[in-house]
């Protein structure tokens, strides 16, 4: 069973910009994030909020299963993101690199509001408290 550890903003950065990786196919960006979705996000992530998650994650795991580098994220990834990671972690039986980005949409948004490659979506700057 794989154990999902911290990823930086700076590596996954790296890897959406590395334009030889498809996105949900080299890597999968899990946006776990209830009604605060809105405001933002990464571009082709794919949004299951926390409040359903176990409900979908028979669903995720049968379609991303194959995706080697998996990342979960919520606004702070302090509890939603690291939970979910696990909870996926503990049911998906492949050898797929876990991770929770480290800092959540918060820190992301703070770092690359302004990169479109990065984001989209991005409306509501006083949601986001910097």
């Amino acid at each position: 069973m794989p154990k999902p550890s911290y990823i930086k903003a700076e590596e996954l950065r790296d890897i959406i910009k590395d334009k030889a990786k498809i996105p949900r196919k080299d890597y999968l960006v899990v946006d776990v994030r209830d009604e605060d979705y809105q405001g933002g996000n990464i571009p082709n992530c794919v949004n299951r909020p926390s409040d359903n998650f176990t409900d979908s994650l028979d669903a995720l795991i049968s379609e991303y299963s194959q995706v080697p580098k998996v990342i979960f994220t919520c606004r702070q990834s302090q509890q939603r993101g690291p939970s979910c990671a696990i909870a996926y972690a503990n049911k998906v039986n492949t050898d797929q690199n876990i991770h929770v980005l480290k800092g959540g949409m918060g820190g992301w948004m703070q770092k690359y509001k302004d990169d479109s490659e990065l984001v989209e979506n991005y409306t509501e700057e006083e949601k986001w408290d910097f």
